[in-house]
């Protein structure tokens, strides 16, 4: 059986609007506890043989894992890239009341 614990996702949009697009679905289908939406951020990186530079805007997810491959699923669907950047990482540490809040507000 795979640990239990929470995690904080990764992605970049192309712009604001479906950064707050997205969240709010995520949220409101209890697939994230919480959705933090950053400033515009520029983002370089090789796609089809060329160097891009765009401007992005980052999401940062907290989920637990009980409920990550829906949400991945979910953030797939939603999302305008070709191969958008998903990238979850395991919280080992945190305020529990925090983690156990993430834990009991998403459901798989």
């Amino acid at each position: 059986m795979q640990d239990q614990y929470a995690l904080l996702v990764l992605t970049t949009c192309p712009d604001k609007d479906t950064a707050v697009s997205i969240a709010d679905v995520l949220v409101q289908e209890g697939l994230a506890a919480c959705v933090q939406i950053s400033a515009p951020v520029q983002s370089v990186y090789r796609w089809q043989g060329k160097v891009c530079i765009e401007t992005e805007v980052q999401l940062f997810i907290k989920c637990h894992t009980s409920g990550y491959d829906a949400l991945q699923q979910r953030l797939l669907s939603l999302h305008p890239y070709e191969l958008p950047e998903i990238i979850a990482l395991k919280l080992d540490r945190g305020l529990p009341g925090y983690l156990d809040w993430i834990k009991e507000t998403t459901h798989p």
